[in-house]
């Protein structure tokens, strides 16, 4: 028989070589139809009836489906938006556990459920078939030969620096990549982009969105895309605009050549809504499938969404077969792509449950206790816009976290904000103030000063307001607290005065980054200068506006490259700085962790930090046994030159620098134990305490 019951026990289509199994989950539907499609995904060949349900799970057989197959779903049911249920079996709608997509989305009103600009709205019905228009899943075989690339790099949490790059813009513009692989999966392991990854020090490449997703209606009607890829509707396919043929292939190729390099891949994933929207949105996939299930619905009218993410609705997490999708999404990623970890978007409406945020919610449970994911990197963008929902410091201790806080305070300390010294100390250190608790260690703390919502580096100390009129919504879209700078000119400018401050104000903020305890998150371009133009909302620039911008590449002062390397190499040679335990200050046998020092080189006391409008801070991160000697660190955001003494340890002559921001040429002197430096303007200092 070419049709037979099939199993349940795994979800989506799988190919057995012999025939493929379909499998998917609906509650509430009455029925559901395989729809089988031509090559192109025009025509639709066969209409098949799945003929078994099992625990919610319809799914059926067939013998003669083999890989390259396309297919979608048509699922019957009550459409009744007034209970939660929005069934309209003339949708063609998409695989959730699709592998492979084909085709693109093709906007049309026949995408809705319901007739468009009837007075009933979406309480409407609609009869008009969208398959042409819609992507279509395709059956895939999963082999694929890793051979001798199956070594995994396993970076320690407290070495890791992340890089977060789009996979399209980082390559897009560089000239050393090949034509054909620029913005593709191919251009970011070429040998030019290796290369310089290795050059920065990075061990870790986080990615934008790369599972499926579609281009918003509205920005398609603007000429626009949504260029970062956060409005998924696949969370197992790759992307298909990011390869030139089978995507799958093409990211499982990037992964192993990126692992040869001993370099890490992190994806940043959005299960926290999806490209459907609220209730006036589209019929693409899990709507149609089974809203009631898929979706927090507001208890009092099930017609509306609970929505948590500003994007009009909030996956359900609390439901047991969402929460299972999820979770096999992320174990697929690890187990068939080799992913080496996770940033999770919104990640606080992942942990809802009926009382708001809950550490002890499903989700988090069920990440904890799974072995695929136990050597998976987890960081958490911990903060939603529901009731509750800024939760920095609140994820259990198996998560790192992006620290905010310390993103605030560096932008304000190096835009020359005074009296902030007390808390710049804690950010330094690993901010305990918020993640020393339940076993929590200083890797919790993702450090950043830019990633891609916001401001680029350039951009921040070239521009007070941000400047989106590119965006199409006249300036109204985007954070209008941004913390920035301009450095006394809004925008690009050739007056060397302005263009030296903001190049060493790039540099201190990079130095701090790298000499923090936490761990470092770098954003692609910023090494070079790139500018968005003041956009800092650039989501749906798909241009010269959102593409890394490489033209500095090589050029004395605006390459910061090589800078960023040696900072990665003083931040490898001292594991004071990578501790993975918290620090303490003076021992009662006179050994320390760290030491607060005033310019004349003296423990500080209570009143030194109360210092008025204080921009002058000074540490020594003490010895440790897997070091050579200590590391004294200096941070003066004041516009003077600030004088100061080096320590005085009769264990260390010497103190040898290792760093000077506003040095150009950054060489290396040394100094005696505790003799006097001057501090210039603006600038961080390191030192090595040497025998």
């Amino acid at each position: 028989m070419r049709l037979s019951a099939g199993t349940f026990s795994r979800l989506g289509a799988s190919w057995d070589g012999r025939g493929t199994n379909f499998a998917l989950f609906s509650a509430n539907a009455h029925k559901v139809e395989l729809c089988l499609f031509d090559g192109q995904g025009r025509r639709e060949l066969e209409r098949i009836e799945l003929p078994e349900r099992n625990e919610d799970i319809w799914h059926g057989y067939l013998n003669d489906v083999s890989p390259g197959q396309l297919y979608g779903y048509r699922v019957h049911g009550p459409y009744e938006p007034e209970h939660g249920h929005r069934f309209n079996p003339n949708k063609l709608l998409l695989d959730p556990y699709a592998r492979r997509l084909a085709g693109r989305l093709v906007w049309s009103d026949a995408h809705f459920a319901y007739r468009t600009g009837s007075a009933r709205e979406d309480l409407s019905f609609d009869r008009r078939d969208n398959a042409r228009g819609m992507p279509k899943a395709v059956v895939v075989d999963e082999t694929f030969n890793w051979g001798r690339r199956e070594m995994r790099p396993n970076i320690p949490w407290e070495d890791t620096v992340i890089y977060e790059a789009h996979v399209k813009g980082l390559t897009q513009k560089r000239e050393d990549v090949p034509p054909n692989l620029r913005g593709t999966f191919g251009g970011l392991s070429s040998p030019a982009m290796i290369d310089h990854l290795k050059r920065l020090g990075v061990t870790t490449v986080e990615l934008l969105p790369i599972q499926g997703f579609v281009d918003d209606r509205v920005l398609v009607e603007k000429k626009l895309v949504n260029y970062w890829g956060y409005n998924t509707l696949s969370f197992f396919a790759p992307e298909p605009r990011y390869a030139q043929d089978n995507p799958l292939d093409a990211f499982r190729t990037t992964v192993a050549r990126l692992h040869d390099a001993g370099i890490e891949v992190m994806l940043d994933v959005v299960y926290n809504h999806t490209a459907e929207g609220n209730h006036m949105g589209p019929t693409l996939s899990f709507r149609g499938i089974d809203n009631a299930s898929y979706y927090w619905l507001k208890p009092e009218n099930p017609r509306y969404y609970d929505d948590f993410t500003g994007c009009g609705s909030s996956v359900n997490l609390t439901h047991p077969r969402v929460l299972q999708m999820v979770m096999d999404s992320l174990r697929y990623w690890v187990e068939v792509c080799h992913v080496d970890g996770f940033r999770f978007d919104l990640a606080t409406t992942l942990a809802r449950g009926p009382n708001g945020f809950d550490r002890n919610s499903a989700f988090l449970i069920a990440i904890r206790q799974d072995p695929v994911l136990a050597s998976a990197k987890l960081v958490a963008e911990p903060w939603d816009l529901g009731l509750g929902g800024y939760q920095v410091g609140a994820f259990p201790s198996q998560w790192s976290e992006w620290n905010d806080r310390y993103r605030s305070a560096m932008r304000r300390y190096w835009g020359g904000e005074g009296s902030l010294i007390g808390e710049v100390s804690s950010r330094m250190t690993g901010s305990s103030d918020v993640y020393n608790h339940n076993g929590r260690k200083p890797r919790a703390g993702i450090n950043h000063i830019t990633v891609h919502d916001g401001f680029t580096l350039q951009d921040l100390f070239s521009y007070n307001e941000k400047h989106n009129e590119a965006n199409g919504e006249d300036n109204r879209d985007g954070s209008n607290d941004n913390l920035s700078n301009n450095c006394g000119h809004e925008g690009p400018t050739d007056d060397p005065a302005v263009t030296a401050l903001r190049r060493q104000l790039r540099k201190n903020q990079l130095a701090c980054l790298l000499l923090a305890q936490g761990l470092p998150l770098l954003l692609a371009g910023d090494e070079v200068a790139n500018t968005q133009n003041g956009n800092n909302n650039a989501y749906c620039q798909d241009n010269e506006i959102g593409w890394v911008g490489w033209e500095n590449l090589g050029r004395n002062g605006d390459d910061l490259t090589d800078f960023i390397g040696h900072m990665s190499g003083v931040r490898r040679h001292f594991p004071q700085i990578r501790s993975h335990r918290w620090l303490d200050g003076r021992r009662a046998d006179g050994s320390y962790g760290v030491l607060w020092l005033t310019p004349a080189a003296e423990e500080m006391k209570e009143e030194d930090w109360k210092f008025p409008e204080g921009r002058f801070l000074a540490y020594v991160l003490g010895p440790t046994e897997r070091s050579a000697g200590p590391i004294f660190i200096v941070l003066n955001a004041a516009p003077e030159e600030i004088a100061f003494s080096l320590p005085k340890m009769p264990e260390y002559r010497t103190w040898q620098q290792l760093l000077n921001t506003a040095d150009v040429k950054q060489e290396t002197r040394d100094f005696p134990s505790g003799g006097e430096v001057k501090a210039p303007p603006r600038s961080v200092l390191a030192f090595a305490g040497s025998a």
